[in-house]
């Protein structure tokens, strides 16, 4: 406890309270108040100026890192039997249909994306109380559903991802780790949030992009100003 106390000072004096940073600083005081002994995961918290209740300020969207995520992305393909092959040597990591709807059904969640056929959701849909709360449930908007199966293992494993704002209007995404370098780490999470601002809803009224946060696991959050991102 002694020792998380010490790092905590650490932080504490590496960063200014109140201060708002660049990305480029941000990017770089991440890894100096980062003390885990693992390779930690980097997080960026986005509030947005919308009402997630109503259906013309929902934003939600997909969005491939330049430099991955850093996560080894368990996959599962439920696809037809001439698919098999090509999802296996995409990458994916299970491959099958019946029998993996029927470990699904048991309880079975040990994947990270799932991926199927348009074809297929038919029999998927069943699988909405387990999937839903989960975050897994394939959806066309995120790529997760399609005929070629194939590709999208390919980009989940090359680092593309799926965002959704939450009910409190936050947007919440890993974007990398400890181990990136500060370049690495800027280049993600400039993409990330020009993506976000390309997407502010016409309806949504005031300031869009209300804070932006970035930390480590358990690090403290380093405000950034928006207005920063593509500054060099």
């Amino acid at each position: 406890m002694g020792k998380l106390t010490k790092n905590k000072k650490l932080a504490l004096q590496k960063i200014e309270a109140g201060k708002t940073y660049s990305l480029k600083e941000a990017a770089a005081l991440v890894k100096e108040i980062s003390f885990t002994k693992f390779d930690a995961s980097l997080d960026l918290d986005v509030r947005l100026g919308v009402d997630p209740r109503k259906a013309n300020q929902m934003v939600r969207g997909v969005v491939s890192l330049p430099h991955g995520t850093g996560k080894e992305v368990r996959v599962l393909v439920l696809c037809t039997p001439d698919a098999e092959e090509a999802a296996k040597e995409a990458g994916a990591d299970y491959v099958g249909l019946d029998e993996y709807i029927a470990k699904i059904k048991s309880g079975w969640t040990d994947v990270d994306v799932i991926i199927t056929m348009p074809s297929i959701m038919g029999k998927i849909g069943a699988l909405g109380r387990v999937l839903g709360p989960r975050g897994l449930m394939p959806n066309p908007k995120s790529g997760t559903v399609t005929m070629d199966v194939a590709k999208a293992v390919k980009e989940v494993k090359q680092g593309k991802i799926d965002f959704k704002v939450d009910k409190s209007g936050i947007v919440h995404t890993s974007i990398g780790k400890t181990s990136f370098t500060a370049e690495q780490i800027a280049d993600n999470a400039r993409l990330f949030i020009n993506t976000l601002l390309k997407m502010r809803p016409t309806a949504a009224k005031g300031t869009y992009m209300k804070s932006v946060y970035l930390s480590s696991t358990m690090s403290m959050g380093i405000k950034i100003d928006p207005k920063s991102v593509d500054e060099n």
